[in-house]
């Protein structure tokens, strides 16, 4: 049950398809959806469902290898570290439980419960041994208490702790500010390496922060884009916080250029954005959803006659696009026209509004 959306939309893109299907990361049995969580739920102070009977559609249940029901899961936004030491949300079926938040930050633990369940190259985030001692959510914001094995962590990881436990319990349409105590004493610094946190952490921080072409970082302002990755043949999706100067008005068309200039070459990361996209017009922007009118190049290599959408240039832009405040979905026209197609041959009819699910699936 998540959110983070709080966005805009995209155009003419058919509702399940290439957000949900393809690539091996989306492969949920669901079209598009909205990451927030259903309205009739909430989370009580400490972190515990107050829904009773209506449960999440993402839930599961299996038989075991003696035929006999297992546990139901739900499906939960883990943000874990990849081969290239960037922090990624990653989706699992945790075992239901009346207390997601705590829950998840359970699955942060090195040596925890997530050791089996981890995709090759990925680790936990939190030192082995970690307690969660409770997660406490009031008026926004969730306090998170670790038992003081949460200090035993090199400094170089301090940030991507941070950035993880953030962004893992912001994904709860309750959380905005993410507190950190540990032993029941609150932190105004992170432990190792005193990094600030005075009032809490927010996803307005960032995370995986790019300032490599910043000069003067003063006068910038943040903007997290996604660009893709890849592991065992796989690809998957990894939020990067860049620098754009204050003088840029239009968070949305800051996006797109980020996007087509795409990542720097040292990250590793991919751009699937052929050269030469760009918006004809400025973006439309209508409750919650926006309109962005591209011009041929955003067909990519494939046959323009054939009007077809990389499926995970759509991606990228619909995952980035609903990070920002107000965003619900997204909808893509070229030439001013809404004929585009998926890579499966269907044509993309409506906006498409962010997966529940990120990153799903093996790699």
């Amino acid at each position: 049950m998540f959110k983070y959306n709080k966005q805009i939309a995209i155009t003419v893109i058919a509702s399940s398809m290439m957000l949900l299907s393809g690539c091996g990361l989306f492969n949920t049995d669901q079209a598009t959806k909205e990451i927030d969580p259903p309205q009739d739920e909430a989370l009580t102070e400490d972190g515990k469902s107050l829904d009773t009977e209506g449960k999440s559609g993402a839930e599961s249940s299996s038989k075991d290898i003696t035929g006999e029901e297992a546990e139901k899961t739900a499906a939960s936004q883990l943000f874990l570290i990849d081969k290239s030491g960037f922090v990624v949300p990653y989706t699992m079926n945790l075992p239901e439980t009346d207390s997601i938040a705590k829950q998840s930050l359970e699955y942060l633990v090195e040596g925890g419960p997530v050791s089996n369940m981890l995709p090759n190259g990925f680790r936990a985030v939190l030192p082995q041994d970690t307690q969660v001692l409770g997660v406490n959510i009031k008026d926004g914001t969730a306090i998170a208490d670790f038992s003081k094995e949460f200090n035993n962590y090199k400094k170089e990881d301090e940030a991507k702790i941070l950035q993880a436990i953030t962004w893992t319990l912001t994904q709860f349409d309750s959380v905005e500010t993410v507190k950190i105590w540990v032993n029941g004493h609150e932190q105004t610094e992170m432990p190792v390496n005193s990094t600030p946190i005075p009032d809490g952490a927010s996803r307005m921080d960032g995370i995986n922060h790019d300032s490599s072409e910043v000069v003067d970082i003063t006068n910038t302002q943040p903007l997290t884009v996604y660009y893709m990755a890849e592991a065992d043949e796989q690809q998957y999706f990894v939020p990067v916080t860049k620098r754009i100067d204050n003088k840029e008005t239009d968070p949305i068309v800051s996006a797109v250029e980020e996007l087509v200039k795409g990542p720097a070459l040292s990250s590793g990361l991919l751009n699937d954005f052929q050269d030469g996209v760009k918006l004809l017009s400025a973006p439309k922007y209508e409750d919650g959803k926006v309109t962005l009118d591209f011009n041929d190049a955003i067909y990519g290599s494939f046959d323009e006659k054939q009007k077809i959408i990389s499926s995970s240039v759509l991606q990228s832009l619909v995952l980035t696009l609903t990070e920002q405040q107000g965003i619900d979905s997204v909808a893509i026209t070229v030439n001013g026209k809404a004929d585009l197609i998926n890579e499966n041959g269907e044509k993309l009819t409506e906006p498409v509004t962010r997966p529940s699910k990120v990153n799903t699936g093996s790699f």
